[in-house]
């Protein structure tokens, strides 16, 4: 038998990068049951918001991070696909909503966001997407004060921007753009009312002091961010960590339920890399603190799981998604 959590589990904001090793380093059916104490308090009746994830603009960025097929520095770069226009974004986002997609998110591959024609498309596929009565997500890089505002006065529900690693790791990863510059984008989004989607990758050669350090600066922000992805790296050819290993599914369990443990009332992303995970691992996630899947067999450029096996597989589960708020008829 579980115990009896909590009634509300309390919030820290000073956590010590000591104190996180110490629980990546637990024995994992303790980390899983510590996880699983702080979830069920967090999270009654074991809800998963589904999100869908649609690449606006791709390939081309200036950035050259080591992960990214999209880099313009790397033989992987996807450039060349037109980017996409409002209607075809909104079709999109209709589908999504129709196969159970509560959150709608979409990727520009710049660096910054552009003034100008592509920055109203953008406002105008927010505004279409929120009317839809599906929550939207923006990542387009670094911006500016007066960007953020306009966002968030477009209805735009969270935007991301991921740390991706821990401050040390951070220069093997990318040298195009500083931690700093990260951390500043995250205060402009704050100041603007916008929520934060914030997390990062592993299996980039870090060690557990990196995974560690990345969770540390996520679980001091103070608020939390309320949605943290964890992704797993998909190692794809052409970019710098092609050769690195698939990572141990376990140690994905493992970020996740830290991250539950740390942040207890942000949702927990299970992101990239799920494809790789086995339904067992997957279904261990969702154990461990996991309360937010992508949903759709593509993330930007990279496979996901099909739509049809995410339904077996919360169905198996016994999780129930959360519902669509649908706007009234002939809004």
């Amino acid at each position: 038998m579980f115990a009896t959590p909590p009634a509300r589990t309390p919030t820290r904001h000073d956590w010590s990068r000591a104190e996180i090793q110490a629980l990546l380093e637990l024995p994992l059916l303790e980390l899983l049951w510590r996880a699983q104490a702080v979830h069920r308090a967090a999270n009654p009746g074991y809800r998963v918001q589904l999100a869908s994830l649609l690449s606006v603009k791709t390939g081309g960025c200036e950035e050259d991070c080591a992960y990214c097929p999209q880099s313009m520095h790397h033989s992987s770069d996807v450039a060349g696909r037109p980017e996409l226009e409002v209607e075809p974004v909104l079709a999109r986002a209709r589908a999504a909503q129709q196969a159970g997609a509560h959150r709608f998110c979409m990727g520009w591959a710049w660096r910054e966001i552009r003034d100008g024609a592509p920055f109203e498309a953008m406002l105008a596929m927010v505004r279409g997407v929120r009317e839809l009565g599906l929550e939207a997500c923006v990542t387009a890089g670094m911006l500016s004060d007066q960007q953020a505002e306009r966002l968030a006065e477009a209805g735009l529900t969270a935007y991301n921007h991921n740390l991706d690693t821990s401050p040390e790791h951070y220069a093997r990863i990318i040298s195009t753009r500083t931690y700093q510059e990260r951390l500043e984008t995250l205060e402009r989004v704050r100041r603007a009312g916008v929520t934060l989607c914030c997390g990062g990758i592993i299996g980039m050669g870090e060690g557990l002091e990196d995974r560690a350090g990345l969770l540390e600066v996520l679980a001091n922000l103070d608020p939390h961010p309320e949605s943290v992805p964890i992704n797993a790296l998909v190692a794809v050819e052409g970019t710098p960590l092609e050769d690195l290993p698939p990572v141990d599914p376990l140690e994905l369990v493992r970020m996740v339920a830290t991250a539950r443990i740390l942040m207890p009332h942000a949702r927990v992303r299970l992101s990239a890399g799920r494809e790789q995970l086995g339904r067992e691992a997957q279904i261990l996630c969702l154990l461990a603190g996991a309360d937010s899947i992508f949903y759709g067999d593509t993330l930007l450029t990279t496979g996901n799981p099909a739509v049809e096996a995410d339904r077996e597989l919360l169905a198996a589960a016994g999780v129930q998604a959360w519902e669509v708020s649908r706007p009234p008829v002939g809004a």
